[in-house]
């Protein structure tokens, strides 16, 4: 990898990169940041994992005029999870940049408190094409000051049928933005979409050695007995945490259902939940206090989990590239990953083209699927929820100053802490959690009481 090159960036931006140690650019920022910061309109391709969302976030910030008090970027995603994915990232790369405001909207949320928010418009919006159209045909988003759009993960937009809402948004935004394209995969559909919206781009094809580092391995196995197979390989792997893929969403519970009965920790992410709801899943998947997350390719686009070791597809996927963006989960930025895929009799014709892509032919093992797997072991972690946020001025440093304070648990007993508007999750050691919970429940938090309970 190449050192990372902070000259031609903000004081600011170069503070924030030297606090988050990003030490060496990645082959997509190396190729792709150059041209970003000269004002080139970019095509790059590179694979979910690695790191195209510091390159364009950087290069966006850099373009910001703070005082302005307008859109000036905008950053359009397929799904919620990558748009929050996305708007997190941004935030933490202008954390030394004053009065930066960067907002998501995406739909599945009621439109009037997005409304509301762009009273005080944001520098920076990220959000889903379908939720972005909406807030400009009720006039609450101007792009009249618009100076960079970017479509990350493009190939997915199109194939969502995005793209007469990417088409009526752009025709908003001013000729002489800098437009940026990001895609996993680059068919023609996407070459077309570059001619259409930019201006001489430079494309980048990076061939990312992080793919290497996933191991592949597939075993045939029909339909009937997939949960039994599956949990023998989880209890074989024994993962801090694992992504489960299937097809359907009746299947997606059905399988977590199983699992939960066989004693594994599981929670299950399909389109039916409620928003609240998948935000605590992934919260709870996500700070290791939920071992085993079963999805649909919903989540195979967003979903940031560092370190994930294990991703297993239950179902084959349809396509060659959602299987690619499914094994991308894991060996993310070049580490180390492990994908197993269980595939049916039916299903075998759906290797042929991953064999095609791979350019040799895949990895087959057998199971004994006559042995019974051993009980797992419970996740290292439990969630504490806080019914207060960022609304209420709680910041992750008076949570964690309660905790080893009054509470009197060891730094070392603390895990991640996801804060949201009204509410703030925080991972405990398993043996800490109820503890904390009965020293907090009995003690404030910045010398308020709130209410404190257990996840799950």
């Amino acid at each position: 990898m190449t050192e990372f090159t902070t000259q031609p960036l903000p004081p600011e931006l170069q503070q924030a990169l030297e606090v988050l140690e990003y030490r060496q650019m990645t082959p997509v920022q190396a190729a792709s940041l150059p041209p970003i910061l000269a004002g080139r309109d970019v095509i790059a391709q590179a694979r979910t994992g690695s790191g195209k969302t510091a390159a364009f976030g950087l290069g966006l910030l850099s373009k910001l005029q703070p005082d302005a008090g307008q859109v000036q970027a905008l950053v359009m995603c397929p799904t919620r999870e990558l748009a929050d994915q996305v708007g997190k990232e941004i935030r933490r790369l202008a954390r030394f940049m004053p009065n930066i405001k960067v907002s998501v909207f995406c739909g599945g949320v009621p439109l009037r408190p997005h409304l509301a928010s762009l009273v005080h418009p944001p520098h920076v919006v990220v959000g889903t094409p379908g939720r972005l159209q909406e807030l400009i045909d009720q006039g609450a988003l101007s792009l009249a000051q618009l100076r960079v759009v970017v479509l990350d993960e493009a190939d997915r937009m199109l194939d969502m049928g995005f793209e007469p809402a990417i088409a009526g948004i752009l025709s908003q935004a001013p000729k002489d933005r800098q437009t940026l394209l990001f895609s996993a995969t680059f068919p023609e559909e996407i070459r077309a979409l570059g001619r259409r919206y930019q201006r001489e781009p430079e494309e980048h094809t990076v061939a990312d050695g992080a793919v290497a580092a996933i191991v592949q391995r597939f075993y045939e196995v029909e339909s009937p007995r997939k949960t039994d197979a599956l949990a023998l390989l989880l209890a074989d792997e024994k993962p801090d945490s694992a992504l489960v893929f299937c097809n359907t969403r009746r299947d997606v519970q059905q399988v977590a259902d199983d699992l939960a009965q066989r004693g594994f920790s599981v929670l299950a992410l399909h389109g039916d939940l409620e928003q609240r709801d998948r935000d605590e899943v992934l919260v709870c998947f996500g700070n290791r206090s939920v071992q085993v997350l079963v999805a649909t390719d919903v989540a195979a686009r967003g979903l940031d989990i560092k370190d994930l070791p294990l991703v297993v597809s239950h179902g084959l996927a349809s396509d060659v590239d959602t299987h690619t963006h499914r094994i991308g989960r894991t060996g993310r930025a070049g580490g180390e990953g492990l994908a197993l895929s269980l595939v049916a009799s039916d299903e075998r014709r759906r290797v042929i083209g991953i064999e095609e892509q791979l350019g040799q032919a895949v990895r087959w093992e057998r199971i004994d699927l006559s042995r019974r797997p051993a009980r797992p072991a419970p996740p290292a972690m439990t969630t504490l929820v806080v019914d207060a946020g960022r609304q209420d001025k709680l910041r992750p440093g008076d949570l964690v100053g309660a905790l080893t304070g009054a509470a009197g648990l060891p730094a070392t007993a603390i895990g991640k802490i996801d804060g949201f508007a009204t509410r703030t999750y925080v991972a405990i050691e398993r043996s800490q959690a109820n503890k904390a919970l009965e020293k907090l429940k009995a003690g404030k938090i910045k010398g308020r009481s709130f209410r404190i309970r257990k996840l799950g």
